[in-house]
């Protein structure tokens, strides 16, 4: 299937990364969404709004000279008239439960976590640059 800009497709999301979410259209092409592509508000997590499986309407941004689809879940939605547009029922469930106080304790574990996963993501990296520059 050949596939145009601001071509809105349903699609299923197969992949969710820290940096976007890959969508397979058709059961044939697979394009990414962007994680600034997911929704008009910030997007700390994909995880927290989608999962894998969920279908979603997407927004064909580009299409690349390979072939890959550039796409956009918010721009999608933005085209939907307001009449029959769905409402964005993970964030609206989010906003609406009530929030649980955390406690001095689970807010230095969350940190900790939170801290030792960035080291480790700064030690990958620098161990890649280093494999790099032995290369060279």
């Amino acid at each position: 299937m050949e596939f145009s800009k601001d071509q809105i497709v349903e699609g299923v999301i197969t992949g969710i990364t820290t940096f976007g979410a890959f969508v397979k259209i058709n059961n044939e092409v697979t394009g990414l969404v962007h994680i600034s592509e997911v929704s008009s508000d910030f997007v700390k997590d994909i995880k927290d709004i989608y999962k894998i499986g969920d279908v979603v309407n997407v927004k064909v941004l580009k299409v690349e000279d390979n072939g890959k689809l550039v796409l956009s879940i918010k721009k999608a939605q933005d085209n939907v008239a307001p009449a029959k547009a769905a409402p964005f029922a993970p964030y609206k469930k989010r906003v609406t439960e009530a929030v649980k106080p955390e406690n001095f304790e689970d807010k230095l574990a969350k940190f900790l976590k939170e801290s030792e996963e960035i080291q480790l993501d700064a030690k990958r990296s620098l161990d890649l640059s280093r494999k790099k520059k032995k290369k060279n």
